[in-house]
């Protein structure tokens, strides 16, 4: 059986990070949470005040002999604007920030090296202001944060919000699907 590896990410509304990843072959979980900030244990309340230092991410459970780590950042910097501080679209606030928390000196390599060929092939056309941090500790988010999209497909906000995030996914990165 292969070793399930880890990445932790954040691009927005973990929701959104959430929908896509489910799609992903090679992904086991997606768990929506809490990382990169200074309160232990927050709640969704205490992020979303902005207070805690926390962003919202997802924890993917992933098998390497599928999936590449660079594979997964791909798909990441595909579905959010990393160009953009403390914000993806309407959400504003220092929870929404696009931030990879590496979980070894290897996926901070991988990381810090496809912003550098993204930066300079000036993709996005500002400067990609994703943050490149340690992973310490990830809180899992409460449980109606879990699997909220699938749950909830005709809220407005999946629909208006997620629902292009999951087909630009499909668009874009068709032969990474389960």
């Amino acid at each position: 059986m292969t070793t399930l590896h880890h990445a932790t990410l954040g691009g927005g509304c973990f929701w959104c990070l959430e929908a896509v990843f489910e799609e992903v072959d090679g992904v086991h979980d997606v768990v929506s949470g809490y990382a990169g900030g200074h309160v232990p244990d927050p709640s969704y309340r205490q992020v979303c005040n902005g207070t805690t230092g926390h962003a919202e991410v997802v924890q993917l459970a992933y098998d390497p002999s599928v999936i590449r780590y660079h594979d997964l950042l791909e798909i990441f910097f595909t579905i959010h604007n990393p160009t953009t501080k403390n914000r993806e679209g309407a959400d504003v606030g220092p929870q929404y920030r696009s931030i990879i928390l590496y979980h070894t000196a290897e996926q901070q390599e991988t990381a810090e090296a496809l912003i550098d060929e993204l930066s300079s092939d000036g993709l996005f056309g500002d400067p990609i202001v994703t943050e490149v941090e340690p992973l310490e500790t990830f809180y899992e988010a409460e449980a109606t944060h879990q699997d909220y999209y699938a749950r909830n497909p005709s809220q407005p906000y999946c629909q208006s919000v997620i629902s292009p995030k999951v087909a630009k996914l499909r668009q874009k990165h068709a032969d990474k699907l389960a």
